[in-house]
């Protein structure tokens, strides 16, 4: 398993940018580039949903509809980071992010797909 710590979260107007990072450390065994990392986001009262994930094998994010053309995600290995590049933020998009990862090179877009989690970082949106 990786632990991953997220940070970058705030308070932001609509229409701002936020970036958040996720930070990952591997005791031993499998290096952090080999992990297909994801973000997902919780709003009170709803379920974790998909945001967007990148492969390790592919290295081609797949976005949630929702965000596509606003979010983006990339990776930095020698850094053993992800990044989620939200632009163009809406009140809708307001929630906890996490991050998470996996070792299966294909995305997963359910929450059972990851086996590592962060603890998360506060997003809110104003209007």
């Amino acid at each position: 398993q990786v632990q991953l710590g997220e940070s970058g979260g705030g308070s932001v107007q609509a229409g701002d940018s936020l970036r958040l990072s996720c930070a990952g450390s591997v005791d031993f065994g499998r290096p952090f580039s080999r992990y297909t990392m994801g973000w997902f986001r919780q709003a009170p009262g709803k379920e974790r949903e998909f945001v967007g994930a990148i492969s390790w094998k592919e290295r081609t994010p797949g976005l949630a509809e929702s965000v596509e053309g606003r979010f983006s995600i990339s990776r930095d290995n020698t850094k053993n980071t992800v990044y989620l590049q939200m632009n163009s933020l809406r009140p809708e998009d307001t929630a906890v992010y996490y991050c998470a990862a996996t070792p299966m090179e294909i995305i997963a877009e359910t929450p059972r797909g990851y086996d590592s989690w962060g603890q998360g970082t506060q997003v809110t949106v104003s209007s």
